[in-house]
């Protein structure tokens, strides 16, 4: 029998049975709630392995019945399709999928013209491509849910009634989300109300609204998951945070946290990138503690690049105590960083012209009790300066830097106006010599005038009186020719090269009068005469397998200065610390507390920096002691690609006066990541060798299965007399989600 309507066509998959082919006339458009039509010509097959028959505009098929229209697929035992409505009735083993989503029920009633529908009793699932990140643990598991109804509209948004999701194995699923009601985004998210989570079905916590991510980006407004810790000082700590994402280019996350044994505490982050070469990050962490350690700290980066080759950056920060960060930092390293940095820039370059607009603030918290600390500041300031140029195509190069703006400085012992004023010109001249393949020669002149508007006294206090000084600097750098040496392996097609550069260089400058009246800003006031020459040694072995690029496999340099004025135009004061840049040009270590005409002698020997064995040691040797004055080792191992090795060890044994003697060892040894699958561990500690104290140490143990991971930490921090705590962290970390808890990332030292 052929049913003759111009929108139905009859088929079977068996000879004697019809074949019903429907042609639509309208597709629901993607996303859409209310579809539009479809193209001409979209038609739905219908075929069945069963009797099938027509009552009416009804047609009924049965065993085996599938109905396919475009990327849409409906099969079931027993459909009861409407000519007229496009409804279709499946009833058993009723089975749904469309591109990336598939649904299993009991039965389901579905216009085949607008793609709406409701199922019952459905197991669904959509798979979801994900991106690697190394912050979250991913799965490639699909989004599982089960549920007793759910409404389909248009093809990409479901609301699903008295249902659970996981993306563990849905067999015997590790965790799960239950929720009364959802609403279902296909590649935005799953939105949950009353939703509550439970691990081997054993309820956890509850939430009133709850989202989770299904599709590939992970960024989607919600509530995140719990933060659950407890410490010996701190108490039970408990707190959640808000994401917002608003845009694909702006989010935020607002949270608290209470600490049981002091009071409350509250996190902000801010990100943003408005435009293409623009990002903004605020940061914002702060206590009300019952201890009376409370306080904040907050920081601000912006970075935008302008047009025709502008540049604007601010990083902003501020911390209300020492004390603060003592108690309440994360890890160890942000703990004992007493310095707060703030700066803003406005620079171009164009043409060998650099042009910098400046403000910089330097805070740096010398006591905790009674706190004291320096503030240093430049602002506003304007930079000038230009590279080495030759105008006149000659070996003659021109240069020069200068400055304009105010400063300020106040501490327990030195207070000055809010802005005091500062200048400076430096013009430059270089000029190269030759000598044959053997020998070159580059000297360098540079007049240098500097203004100013405050100074010392005679008695050492501020007095609102202006300095001055003009100085002139000569500078000579001789090369004399690299010594090399090549050795072939042709074995192992290895090449080796060693190479042995002599250092030698001049410096002179005078004119720096009155240097005690110069209070010190910043290194520019720490200018003095001097009279020096500089030598030493760089050695380097270098190494190349086949056609690949030569790796610097070792090199060791090895330097000394000698300074011919023992006092640098009177500027050294016997007895007490001296830090000029005639010092700390060669070591960052203070070392001169009487006149002296010899520096240490520096060794510093590094093994493959950056490679999968990356060592370095730093020596320092100090004739006028006549002992080693400062050891410093840090070896870094990573053979593997999962396990990887610190050690450093770094130890100061010179003269009291201008630096306490310390010795320290840290170290970290670890296998994996936080977000790896499979067993991860990492431990490390910090120890005070001449105090005999352990000052921080750590032990995390995680294991990350296919839709969930378990770590566990215990810390110690044993900070001066503000912090004694014991920590004690567990995370439940949920694939593609995120992390409930509070354990931090693993702590590296470089």
């Amino acid at each position: 029998m052929k049913i003759n309507r111009p929108n139905v066509i009859a088929a079977n998959r068996r000879p004697w049975l019809l074949a019903v082919l429907l042609s639509l006339l309208a597709v629901p458009a993607r996303g859409q709630l209310f579809p539009s039509k479809p193209p001409a010509g979209a038609i739905a097959e219908i075929t069945a392995s069963g009797p099938q028959r027509r009552e009416g505009s009804v047609y009924i098929a049965d065993k085996d019945v599938d109905i396919h229209y475009l990327d849409m697929r409906l099969q079931a035992d027993h459909v009861e399709y409407n000519s007229d409505t496009y409804v279709a009735i499946a009833r058993g083993h009723v089975i749904f999928d469309y591109e990336n989503q598939h649904m299993e029920g009991d039965e389901a009633e579905m216009n085949v013209d607008t793609g709406r529908g409701t199922f019952k009793n459905v197991r669904g699932e959509i798979r979801l491509q994900r991106q690697p990140n190394a912050m979250v643990l991913v799965s490639e598991n699909p989004l599982y849910f089960e549920a007793k109804e759910v409404d389909r509209f248009g093809q990409d948004y479901y609301e699903i009634h008295h249902s659970w999701f996981t993306i563990c194995e849905p067999k015997s699923p590790t965790w799960q989300f239950f929720a009364p009601e959802a609403k279902l985004t296909v590649g935005k998210t799953v939105a949950l109300v009353n939703a509550n989570y439970r691990m081997f079905r054993i309820p956890l916590f509850w939430s009133p609204y709850a989202t989770a991510p299904a599709g590939s980006r992970m960024r989607q407004s919600g509530i995140l998951l719990p933060v659950l810790g407890n410490s010996n000082t701190k108490g039970f700590t408990v707190g959640d945070s808000f994401y917002w994402a608003p845009k694909s280019w702006m989010d935020a996350t607002a949270g608290f946290e209470y600490f049981s044994k002091r009071g409350p505490g509250e996190r902000v982050t801010f990100r943003a990138t408005p435009f293409e070469d623009t990002f903004i990050r605020y940061n914002y962490f702060g206590v009300q503690d019952r201890e009376k350690q409370g306080g904040y700290e907050q920081r601000l980066e912006v970075q935008s690049l302008w047009k025709d080759g502008w540049r604007f950056v601010a990083d902003l920060n501020q911390l209300s105590s020492l004390t603060f960060r003592l108690a309440f930092a994360g890890t160890y390293g942000e703990a004992v960083n007493s310095e707060i940095r703030s700066s803003v820039f406005l620079t171009n370059n164009f043409h060998g012209f650099s042009f910098n607009a400046v403000s910089l603030n330097d805070r740096s918290f010398l006591e905790i009790s009674p706190q004291t600390s320096v503030v240093l500041r430049d602002a506003p300031e304007i930079r000038f300066s230009s590279v080495e140029q030759a105008p006149w195509n000659l070996p003659i190069y021109l240069s020069f830097t200068s400055f304009a703006g105010a400063v300020y400085r106040n501490d327990n012992f030195i207070g000055t106006a809010d802005f005091v004023p500062r200048a400076e010109f430096a013009p430059r001249v270089t000029i190269p010599f030759h000598f044959g393949n053997w020998l070159g020669v580059t000297t360098s002149a540079t007049f240098r005038t500097t203004y100013y508007g405050d100074s010392f006294n005679s008695v050492g206090d501020v007095s609102g009186n202006s300095v001055s000084r003009n100085t002139g600097e000569f500078l000579v750098e001789f090369r004399p020719p690299t010594l090399e040496r090549f050795v072939d392996r042709p074995a192992s097609r290895h090449r080796y090269k060693h190479t042995i550069e002599p250092v030698l260089s001049y410096f002179y400058v005078t004119g720096v009068n009155d240097f005690a009246r110069f209070i010190r800003f910043d290194s520019n006031a720490t200018l003095t005469d001097t009279n020096e020459v500089q030598y030493g040694i760089n050695q380097h072995l270098y190494v190349k397998h086949g056609d690949d690029q030569p790796v610097d496999l070792l090199s060791w340099t090895l330097v000394q200065k000698h300074y011919f004025d023992s006092t640098f135009g009177g500027a050294l004061v016997p007895g007490q610390r001296n830090v000029f840049q005639a010092l700390d040009s060669i070591t960052p270590f203070a070392f001169a507390a009487t006149p002296r005409n010899w520096s240490p002698i520096v060794s510093d020997l590094k093994l493959t920096p950056g490679g999968p064995y990356d060592a370095e040691s730093i020596i320092e040797y100090d004739p006028q002691l006549g002992k080693v004055t400062t050891i410093g080792t840090l070896l870094k191992v990573k053979p593997y690609s999962e396990f990887f090795a610190t050690i450093a060890d770094f130890r100061l044994q010179g003269d009291p006066i201008v630096q306490q003697p310390s010795h320290q060892i840290r170290g970290i040894v670890g296998y994996g990541d936080i977000a790896r699958k499979g067993l991860n561990v990492s431990a490390g500690v910090n120890y005070d060798i001449l105090q005999d104290t352990l000052l921080n140490q750590f032990v995390q143990v995680s294991y990350n299965g296919s839709c969930c991971g378990l770590s566990v930490e215990y810390g110690r921090f044993n900070l001066a007399n503000v912090r004694s705590e014991n920590q004690f962290r567990v995370a439940l970390i949920l694939a593609n989600i995120g992390t409930f808890g509070n354990l931090r990332r693993m702590e590296k030292i470089f």
